[in-house]
């Protein structure tokens, strides 16, 4: 079983980049697939990035699509989060999720494994 620990997080103008990080743990972090979720207040959580076990392939909601870039170092055990040129409306909680051995699944019903979340406030 992984245990995942999102960081990176925080308050950022709009137009400024951020890098959020989700530390895995108790797995074999290169044998899951993993994505990227998030939660605006009052909304249900939303597919934002995925990327599938091998590495090989990512899948971008078209809100974010452009302006992120999901990557993962099987190294440090740590799946990344590039934000740019962000906007008011990227303001959620993002959470990261895996899957064992998965592809790149856009529904949060396809995880297994969720972290705790972070915040991201972007100001206008």
């Amino acid at each position: 079983q992984v245990q995942l620990v999102e960081s990176g997080g925080g308050l950022v103008q709009a137009g400024g980049s951020l890098r959020l990080s989700c530390a895995a743990s108790g797995g074999t972090f290169s044998n899951y697939a993993m994505a990227w979720f998030r939660q605006a207040p009052g909304k249900e959580r939303v597919f934002v990035a995925a990327l599938n076990w091998t590495g090989g392939r990512t899948d971008y909601a078209d809100s974010v699509k452009g302006r992120s870039t999901i990557s993962r170092d099987n190294a440090k055990n740590t799946l990344y989060l590039q934000m740019n040129s962000l906007k008011p409306e990227d303001t959620a909680v993002y959470y990261c999720a895996a899957r064992y051995l998965g592809d790149t699944y856009d529904s949060e019903y396809a995880y297994n494994y969720w972290g705790q979340g972070t915040q991201v406030t972007v100001s206008s």
